[in-house]
C-alpha cells in the first residue's frame, strides 16, 4: 500500500504493518489493568429543559428541599435577632458609655474602644498592648439604663428627676440582662424578646406620643423612673423654641383669637423659651388667585410677637410654616396639611391649584396604582409651565419673594433670624411615600411616587441616555404601602434593588429629589438675600436594620447598607450653607413593634448627625415632646449635647412642636418644660422649681 495523498495524520494500526486512516472510536471491552474511560462531558440544557425532572415518588426529595428552606429561614431569623441585640448594645455604648463608635461599627470597633477605655493602646492593624507608662485601669462601672421601674407618681416628680439629670445626681435603678447564645432556636429567641417586651410594654405605652393630651394636675400617671446621668451645667447654650398650634390663622388669613395668643406668649416667656414657631401656609396666603397674596393675619400675629420683644424664626413651606421666637424663624410650607391633634384643622393647597388639577391630575405625585397624592405638587413639574403659565419652581420663588417684601422690616430690625423652607411632604425633604390617606400604617415600606406623566418623562429620558430604554419603568415587584421588605422581590435580601436596573432606578429617583432641592434653595438665596435658611430632614428609622432600608428608598434616600445615601444630599446642602433640622420622633410604638420593624432610631440619628458634621453643616433638632415622658427629655438632651465629643459638636437650637390645645391649657407640662429648658441652656434647675 502506497502512502496516498491523505491529509489526515497517519495512525499505527492495531494489527501492525502499514498505515491506516483513523476511524471513529468504537466502544471496546476494558482490558485488565486499564482504567475505565471517563464519559464525555454533558452540556447543561437551557431554558425549561434545565429544570430537574421530578424524582420517582418525589416526596422524599421535596421534603428534603422544604426542610433545607426552613433551616435557611431559621438561620436568617437567628442572625436577625443577633443583629438586633448587637444594634441595641452599640446604641447603649454610644449613648451612655461615652464610646465614640462609628455609625457602622462592628465588634472589632467595640473591642478597640473598650481596650482604649481601659488604658491600652490599639494600633490600626489591630496590635494591642498596654503602655509601659500607663497603669492598667479597671473597666468603667456599668451604667444602669436597661430597666425601668414603673410606679404611680405625682406629676411634679419628674421635676426632681430632671433636676438630678442637670446636676448629675445618680438614681437607683435595677437592671436585667438579656442573655442569648447560639444554641437558642428562633422560637426560643422570640420568647426571650417577647418576655422583655411584656416587661416594658406598660412603660412604652405610657410614654407614647399620645400623651400630648395631658391630664389634670391631680391625676396620677403610670410613668418610669429613669436614670439621667451627666451634668449639663456650664454646657453650651442651646436655644429652645416652641411652636404655636395650627388654627390661630383661619382660611381667610385672619387672626382668630388675639387675646389667647397673648396669653400663650406670656406663658411661654415665663418658661424662658427663646422663641415660638408659627406655620405660614401657602394654601392660606395665595388661596384664591395666582400671585395675589394675603398676609394680614400673619402681619397681626407678628405685631403681637413684637410686643413681647420676641424675634421670629420664619419657616416657609409650600404649605408655609413660620417659626416665631425671640429671634423670628419663619417656615414656608408648600404642602397641604391633614387634621391636627384637635381634629378640626384642614389646610389644603391653594384653591386655584385644585382647579388646575381637575383637568390635569399629573401635577400631583402618583403611585403605581394611579392614585394621586394632593399633599404637595410633583417635582416633575418643576420646569413645566402647567400652573397658569408658571413652572413649579417659579411659583415657589414668587411666594418666597412676596414674604420677603411683606416682612422686610422685620428682617432689617433683626427680628427674622432664619427661614425654613418646606421641600416635600410634611415640610420634610422626602417623597410622600407613606401617606396615611392611602392607608399606610407603621411599619409599611411605602411606595415609590414616580408615576405621573412628568416624572415618567424624566425617567424615560434618563433610561435613553443610558442606552437602556426598557429601564424606563418603575419596579413591578416593590410591594404596596404596608408590605414588608421580605415580602417583595425588590427589597428582600439579594433583591432587585441591588441589580443593574435597581441601581439605575434608585440613582434616578434620589437624583430627582436632589435636583428639586438644589433649584429651590438657589432661588431661596436670591429671594431672602443672605438670610439663614433651614432644611428639615425626616427620621425614617423603620427597616433600618435590614439590608435594603426599604422605607428610606421609597422616601428618596438611597441608603442601603452598602451605600451612604445621606452624604451626597448633605454635600449639596453645604453648597447652599443651610442649617439641617433633624426630626427626632419619640417612642410612639412599643419595643416589640419596633423590633418587628427592625427599627433603629438611634442608629439613623447617629448616621445623619455624623454625616452632617463631617460636611460642616450646622444641625438643629425638632421633636414633639410628650409632657410626661422623662425618657424622651433625656434622649433629646443626649442628642443635642453629645458627651465626650472631641470636636464639641452640639445642636444649633431645638424646636418643640407642640400639639393643640395651647400650652397654657396644659399646666401639667410647665414644670417639666421649665426644667428641660434650663438643661438646654446649661443651667442647673433647683428642686421644686417650675
Amino acid at each position: 500500500m502506497s502512502c496516498g495523498a491523505s491529509s489526515s495524520r497517519p495512525q499505527i494500526g492495531a494489527s501492525g504493518g502499514g498505515w491506516k486512516r483513523p476511524r471513529a472510536m468504537k466502544h471496546q471491552p476494558q482490558r485488565d489493568g486499564e482504567p475505565s474511560p471517563s464519559p464525555p462531558p454533558q452540556r447543561r440544557p437551557r431554558g425549561f429543559a434545565s429544570a430537574p425532572a421530578p424524582a420517582a415518588g418525589g416526596s422524599p426529595r421535596r421534603r428534603g428541599e422544604r426542610e433545607r428552606e426552613r433551616e435557611k429561614e431559621r438561620t436568617k431569623m437567628r442572625e436577625r435577632h443577633r443583629r438586633a441585640i448587637t444594634s441595641r448594645m452599640l446604641a447603649g455604648l454610644r449613648q451612655h458609655g461615652n464610646f465614640p463608635l462609628p455609625a457602622r461599627a462592628d465588634m472589632n470597633d467595640v473591642l478597640a474602644a473598650l481596650a482604649r477605655g481601659a488604658g491600652w493602646t490599639v494600633q490600626p492593624d489591630g496590635t494591642t498592648f498596654r503602655s509601659s507608662n500607663q497603669p492598667l485601669l479597671p473597666p468603667p462601672p456599668p451604667q444602669l439604663h436597661g430597666v425601668f421601674q414603673v410606679a404611680s407618681v405625682e406629676t411634679p416628680a419628674l421635676l426632681n428627676t430632671l433636676s438630678s439629670y442637670a446636676i448629675g445626681t445618680p438614681l437607683d435603678s435595677q437592671a436585667s440582662a438579656l442573655q442569648t447564645d447560639d444554641s437558642l432556636s428562633p422560637s426560643s429567641l422570640d420568647s426571650v424578646v417577647a418576655d422583655r417586651s411584656i416587661k416594658t410594654e406598660n412603660y412604652m405605652n405610657s410614654s407614647s406620643i399620645s400623651s400630648l393630651n395631658c391630664m389634670d394636675n391631680d391625676q396620677q400617671l403610670m410613668r418610669s423612673s429613669v436614670v439621667f446621668p451627666g451634668d449639663y451645667t456650664k454646657t453650651p447654650y442651646i436655644p429652645v423654641y416652641a411652636s404655636l398650634p395650627m388654627g390661630i390663622i383661619n382660611s381667610h388669613c385672619q387672626l382668630v383669637d388675639p387675646e389667647s395668643v397673648r396669653a400663650e406668649l406670656r406663658h411661654l416667656k415665663s418658661l424662658n423659651v427663646d422663641g415660638v414657631v408659627v406655620d405660614c401656609w401657602w394654601g392660606i396666603v395665595e388661596a384664591w388667585t395666582p400671585r395675589k397674596y394675603e398676609w394680614s393675619g400673619y402681619r397681626d400675629l407678628f405685631g403681637i410677637i413684637k410686643e413681647f420683644k420676641l424675634k421670629v424664626q420664619a419657616c416657609l413651606y409650600w404649605l408655609i410654616s413660620v417659626f416665631l421666637q425671640t429671634s423670628i424663624k419663619v417656615v414656608l410650607s408648600f404642602h397641604g396639611s391633614g387634621e391636627t391633634g384637635s381634629g378640626d384643622v384642614l389646610i389644603s393647597l391653594p384653591k386655584w391649584i385644585m382647579e388646575i388639577a381637575k383637568e390635569n391630575q399629573d401635577i400631583f405625585f402618583t403611585d403605581r396604582e394611579g392614585r394621586r397624592n394632593t399633599e404637595c405638587l410633583s417635582w416633575g413639574i418643576d420646569k413645566e409651565r402647567v400652573l397658569r403659565g408658571r413652572t413649579g419652581i417659579e411659583v415657589y420663588f414668587d411666594f418666597m419673594r412676596s414674604f420677603h417684601m411683606e416682612f422686610r422690616n422685620l428682617s432689617e430690625e433683626g427680628l427674622v433670624s432664619s427661614i425654613e423652607i418646606g421641600l416635600g411632604a410634611s415640610g420634610e425633604l422626602r417623597y410622600p411615600s407613606c401617606p396615611e390617606t392611602m392607608g399606610w400604617k407603621y411599619p409599611g415600606i411605602g411606595e415609590f411616587q414616580c408615576y405621573d406623566r412628568y416624572m415618567q418623562k424624566s425617567l424615560r429620558q434618563s433610561a435613553l441616555s443610558r442606552g437602556h430604554l426598557f429601564w424606563a419603568r418603575g419596579p413591578d415587584n416593590a410591594g404596596y404601602y404596608n408590605s414588608r421588605p421580605h415580602e417583595t422581590g425588590f427589597f428582600c435580601d439579594g433583591g432587585d434593588y441591588d441589580s443593574y436596573y435597581g441601581r439605575f432606578f434608585l440613582n434616578w429617583y434620589s437624583g430627582v429629589l436632589m435636583d428639586h432641592v438644589d433649584q429651590v434653595l438657589s432661588l431661596a438665596s436670591l429671594a431672602f438675600d443672605g438670610a439663614e435658611i433651614v432644611v428639615k430632614v425626616p427620621s425614617i428609622y423603620w427597616w433600618y436594620r435590614t439590608a435594603s432600608h426599604a422605607a428610606e428608598l421609597t422616601a428618596g434616600f438611597y441608603n442601603p447598607t452598602n451605600r451612604d445615601g445621606y452624604s451626597p444630599v448633605f454635600r449639596m446642602l453645604k453648597k447652599h450653607s443651610v442649617i439641617l433640622k433633624l426630626v427626632c420622633y419619640g417612642p410612639e410604638f412599643t419595643f416589640q413593634e419596633n423590633d418587628e420593624a427592625f427599627a433603629d432610631p438611634e442608629g439613623l440619628t447617629w448616621q445623619v448627625m455624623n454625616a452632617a458634621w463631617d460636611h460642616g453643616l450646622s444641625l438643629c433638632i425638632e421633636s414633639a415632646l410628650p409632657c410626661q415622658n422623662g425618657e424622651m427629655y433625656s434622649q433629646i438632651l443626649d442628642t443635642a449635647k453629645p458627651r465626650n465629643d472631641p470636636d464639641r459638636h452640639h445642636a444649633a437650637f431645638f424646636a418643640y412642636r407642640q400639639q393643640p390645645p395651647f400650652l397654657l391649657q396644659r399646666e401639667v407640662c410647665f414644670s417639666e418644660l421649665c426644667t428641660f429648658v434650663k438643661c438646654m441652656h446649661g443651667e442647673a434647675p433647683q428642686n421644686g422649681e417650675g
